[in-house]
């Protein structure tokens, strides 16, 4: 089965075909670095991240690109109020510089530890600002531009198919306004630059045709995904709330500039829901990767519950819900090691049916099932390692590294091993079986491996697949 990924632009299912046979485009909004991330956030990264592996997993060299939002990004989507990383260095009481380099590390950190591979390239909206003028001038020039007191706008008017990724109803939009729009023309309009005001102090700020000031924040993505994976270029990533704003404005600047919609697919990841509502910094009391560590929780159990749902429905946070990731997890490690090391080539069967879900835009609950299906199956151990370990390459729960802590044996069960080596060597193997008993009876396994016996606390006798 070929990869088929659902394109929210087309609002289909569309069989993947890469624009070049050398390499995948592949773009990701990255993080507004004011504060902390949250792990709602986090699992749009999950899913970008998987999908880079699925890409991978089918024989595609990809190329990832990932923004830095580090000047821009206002406290509201109107394009009113303050830059959210000036908000977040007064309220650090450090410069918007320090903070930027702080959560960008913070953030890093997140990916590492939820074994989200680090894209090819970073790219910070202040490095790029040269980059963000020439685009503005470029829209400028082909006439989609005005000028207000406090900047220069995009001029929606003047694409009748603004907003098609959002299927945005304009007319409804423009009739139901209850913002104050202050000088733009369009209630959809929005901020291409804006100037810095002589009663502000602003700490991030640059010389432009226009006057002092700062980019707006949907310029950055347009500029720099356009730098390093040209204006029209295979996939763009984000989550559900970048459709109807951010995702609707990249593509408008883009069409204007070079007459393209930006990226072949436009694919987005959906929330995370605490309770009814959406996990959000706004909200105040958001959970964070360090928030599981902190009660006792691997960061991959929650990459692990990421992978409960597919990436297009809404997943609800229930700490109930983690626990069961965590006992899922610690069966699967322990079957995995269990298994020693792999010999020759997967299971073409399983590895199979693995592939169809996989390429069936996503479908990591079916895949885990499928994962649950190999780990019961009466094939032989090695044979088990060698596939999982290929299911491993986009699950990406990090199996081949695992071991469990050399602590995990009590002595009196290490005195039992050692009777039941002694046993095995006098040919007592009454004796031993018995002893083998009584160490399973304890709550742990215990293997014969040509480096000696191995013991394992022991994984529950029956697992359950995900669904």
């Amino acid at each position: 089965m070929s990869l088929t990924l659902y394109d929210t632009y087309t609002r289909s299912l569309r069989e993947f075909e890469p624009l070049s046979p050398d390499e995948v485009g592949l773009y990701a909004c990255g993080p507004t670095v004011y504060d902390f991330p949250h792990i709602g956030n986090m699992r749009t990264y999950v899913f970008g991240d998987l999908l880079r592996r699925a890409l991978a997993f089918n024989g595609y060299k990809v190329r990832h690109v990932m923004n830095i939002t580090d000047v821009g990004h206002l406290t509201s989507d109107a394009d009113t109020g303050e830059d959210k990383m000036e908000e977040g260095a007064r309220r650090a009481g450090k410069t918007a510089w320090e903070i930027a380099e702080y959560y960008t590390d913070v953030f890093k950190e997140d990916m590492r530890r939820l074994n989200i591979q680090e894209p090819h390239t970073w790219c910070r909206a202040t490095d790029h600002i040269a980059e963000q003028i020439r685009e503005i001038q470029c829209i400028e020039k082909k006439g989609f531009t005005y000028r207000t007191s406090d900047g220069i706008y995009f001029d929606t008017s003047k694409q009748p198919d603004y907003g098609y990724l959002a299927r945005l109803d304009v007319e409804g939009l423009e009739a139901g306004a209850r913002v104050d729009m202050a000088e733009k023309r369009s209630v959809t309009d929005f901020a291409l630059w804006k100037f810095s005001t002589p009663d502000a102090q602003r700490q991030m700020e640059w010389e432009s045709p226009w006057g002092v000031g700062f980019p707006g924040w949907h310029i950055e993505c347009s500029a720099m995904s356009a730098k390093y994976l040209g204006p029209y270029f295979d996939i763009h990533l984000g989550g559900e709330d970048h459709i109807s704003v951010h995702h609707s404005n990249e593509i408008a600047q883009t069409e204007a500039c070079h007459g393209t919609r930006l990226a072949n697919f436009w694919m987005h990841g959906y929330f995370l829901q605490l309770g009814d509502a959406k996990m959000a910094k706004s909200a105040g009391g958001f959970l964070r990767v360090q928030t599981l560590i902190d009660r006792g929780y691997d960061p991959l159990v929650f990459r692990l519950f990421c992978l409960s749902a597919s990436y297009r429905s809404k997943l609800n946070f229930k700490w109930e819900s983690i626990e069961g990731a965590a006992r899922q997890l610690n069966r699967l490690r322990l079957a995995v090691h269990g298994w020693g090391d792999p010999a020759g080539e997967p299971d073409e069967a399983y590895l199979q049916r693995f592939t169809d879900v996989v390429n069936n835009d996503l479908n990591m609950p079916r895949a885990m099932s499928v994962t649950w299906d190999l780990i019961r199956s009466d094939l032989p151990d090695d044979l088990k390692r060698a596939t999982i370990m290929r299911f491993d390459d986009v699950l990406g729960l990090g199996l081949a590294e695992w071991q469990p802590e050399a602590t995990a044996v009590p002595d009196h069960i290490k005195v039992l091993a050692e009777e039941r080596r002694q046993a095995r060597s006098e040919k007592r193997y009454a004796d031993a079986d018995s002893l083998r008993d009584q160490i399973i009876a304890a709550g742990f396994d215990i293997k014969d491996t040509p480096r000696g016996a191995e013991i394992t606390p022991r994984a529950e006798a029956e697992t359950e697949a995900t669904s």
